[in-house]
Order: structure tokens, then C-alpha cells, then sequence
């Protein structure tokens, strides 16, 4: 994919947190995720069952407007099965 899917949301603290994706190639996702009250980004936290879903609703919205790879799609919706 060409650019990084990214989207907020607050949790239930009320802090705002960012969430990154990065297809960094060959059906791999990086995931990063930022929260307002801390400075750096996390890079190693494994994605919730909740970010998964949330990831293969974008990513689907995406393709079906073709701005996404098929394989990109099919890497999430597999990595998704696997890991959340």
C-alpha cells in the first residue's frame, strides 16, 4: 500500500490514542500506536481483537474503492484470523 492507514479513537480513560498501520511489503503490518498522554510512539504492544477489526473494515472500505491491493487486503484479513 501506498500510505499508512491511520485513524484516533478515545479510550475509556478519555485519553485519544492514534493508531498507524504501515504495509511495509510482502503481506507484513507493522502496527504503531501513540497515546496523547505519553511522548513516543509504541511500537511493540501487539494490536487488540478490536484493532484488528477495525484495520480490515478500513482496509476493506479501501479496496472496494480500489485504492488498496488485493493483497494487501488478503494479508489482513489472513493475519487477522491468525492473531486476533
Amino acid at each position: 500500500m501506498k500510505r499508512n492507514i491511520e485513524w484516533k479513537e478515545t479510550l475509556d480513560e478519555g485519553v485519544r490514542r492514534t493508531v498507524r498501520v504501515l504495509f511495509p511489503g510482502q503481506g507484513k503490518v507493522k502496527w504503531q500506536f501513540k497515546r496523547a498522554d505519553e511522548e513516543p510512539w509504541d511500537y511493540d504492544t501487539p494490536p487488540s481483537s478490536e484493532d484488528w477489526k477495525t484495520l480490515e473494515e478500513k482496509v476493506s472500505k479501501l479496496y472496494h474503492r480500489r485504492r488498496c491491493a488485493l493483497r494487501d487486503w488478503e494479508a489482513v484479513k489472513t493475519l487477522r484470523k491468525k492473531h486476533g
